[in-house]
């Protein structure tokens, strides 16, 4: 099955952009699309996983102890952490690549710090 991402609320829409100017085949909804303001991390990983995306973000403070509590009640189609440090060019790749080399099932109840 073909990789769909979730981009979490706050995350770089110029990311966003960029990935799907490079493959428009890419399916990569925003934050802002899937009405994600203000809603708490556990919130987030469940409707994320109701659509079947992978949630990209750069919370690497809160979502790991929340994707860690998530998994133990139900299935994730993973997390994709990206470092703000991150330069754009690199962010743009590292996403195509994971979606052109992966499929979607190989992501399930993964935590993945990009660049890997």
């Amino acid at each position: 099955m073909t990789i769909r991402f979730q981009g979490d609320y706050d995350f770089n829409q110029d990311i966003i952009a960029g990935v799907v100017r490079r493959e428009p085949r890419i399916d990569f909804q925003t934050g802002h699309a899937a009405g994600l303001m203000g809603l708490p991390d556990d919130e987030v990983l469940e409707l994320a996983a109701q659509e079947n995306r992978i949630l990209v973000t750069h919370d690497r403070r809160t979502m790991p102890l929340h994707f860690a509590k998530f998994i133990t009640r139900r299935n994730s189609p993973g997390v994709l952490i990206l470092s703000q440090k991150t330069d754009l060019d690199t962010a743009i790749e590292e996403l195509v690549l994971i979606w052109t080399t992966t499929e979607a099932d190989e992501w399930v109840n993964i935590i993945c710090p990009i660049p890997m």
